[in-house]
């Protein structure tokens, strides 16, 4: 299977570009097998998403990665470290956000961060300052000295991720970092994690999501049964064709035209009725709205009904139906 075009491979297989990679992993417990013989790869620098449905093997591929389960076979490389054998080293280069926060619940935010901070041995001339930096970030400033049990769900959220943060790791793995954010967190959180990859992170994203990765990931690899089956950039998604929905003025007029033009359709009689095609292209959609337009038909919205990597994993979705 081809890796996500970033990936650069040596003889031996990704080269060590401080991102994190596994080959061929596989995980069982008991006579459940969980993953079997996954490939991922997550490139410095960039946002890569891990996309499947539930029960798809994505905590436990996690949770590999992230050196807290060891492989039954395969192997994992963190910037080039084998976990099995630098264990202290490839965590100290791993930030690890899970689903929930978990434990320490009676210690206030501030407590809980510079707890993490000497776990990983910071300068602790220099924690105070770290920790009021990563409250700052996250917005928890101002709920710095509350318990972590009063907090809502999506401030519990983004104490999550300061956490995983705190150390300044070079590698970052979130496992539903948006759950229970609001909108407005929902866009922070993007924004953080985009500029957390511009100083040169590897950031790893599992998320159910889907709408909102485009805006977030440079690629993606899509998992289900516990199995790789397929991993492709943003780019190459987008250029696979994607469904649009159209919505007129005149829906009859719309369809009467889409048909003159030769294309196939079909309705949607949604609160907005209207109907949806495949486009190969953003060209092709571009032509199409123009040839709309200059038909005389009032059109009110034409977008895409879903983004590039959610049409993706639907498509999958539907082959394996």
């Amino acid at each position: 299977m081809a890796m996500m075009s970033e990936t650069s491979e040596g003889p031996d297989g990704p080269a060590p570009d401080g991102g994190i990679t596994a080959r061929a992993v596989s995980r069982s417990f008991g006579a459940v097998h969980a993953v079997e013989h996954m490939d991922f790869h997550a490139p410095a620098g960039k946002v890569t998403a891990l996309i499947g449905p539930n029960g798809a093997g994505k905590t436990t591929l996690l949770l590999m990665l992230a050196s807290l389960l060891a492989p039954d076979e395969g192997s994992i490389s963190v910037g080039g470290l084998d976990p099995s054998r630098n264990r202290a080293e490839v965590r100290s280069r791993l930030g690890w956000m899970p689903d929930t926060l978990g434990v320490w619940e009676s210690l206030t935010a501030r407590e809980i961060l510079t707890q993490m901070a000497r776990f990983y041995r910071l300068p602790a001339a220099g924690i105070g300052q770290r920790v009021a930096e990563m409250l700052q970030r996250v917005r928890l400033a101002d709920l710095a000295d509350q318990p972590a049990r009063v907090l809502s769900r999506g401030q519990q959220q983004r104490l999550s991720l300061a956490r995983a943060l705190i150390h300044d790791p070079s590698v970052l793995l979130l496992d539903e970092p948006a759950s229970g954010l609001d909108p407005g967190s929902r866009v922070e959180l993007r924004i953080m994690l985009r500029q957390l990859a511009a100083e040169g992170k590897a950031v790893v994203v599992s998320s159910h999501v889907l709408s909102e990765l485009d805006e977030i990931a440079d690629g993606a690899v899509f998992v289900n049964k516990g199995r790789t089956v397929r991993q492709q950039t943003t780019e190459e998604a987008a250029a696979g064709g994607r469904r649009y929905a159209i919505t007129a003025s005149d829906t009859s007029a719309l369809a009467a035209t889409l048909t003159e033009l030769g294309l196939v359709f079909r309705a949607e009689d949604g609160r907005r009725p209207g109907v949806s095609l495949t486009l190969a292209s953003e060209g092709d959609a571009e032509r199409l709205l123009r040839d709309l337009v200059l038909a005389g038909v009032g059109i009110t919205s034409f977008a895409p009904a879903a983004g590039a990597l959610e049409e993706t994993y639907m498509n999958l979705e539907g082959e394996r139906q």
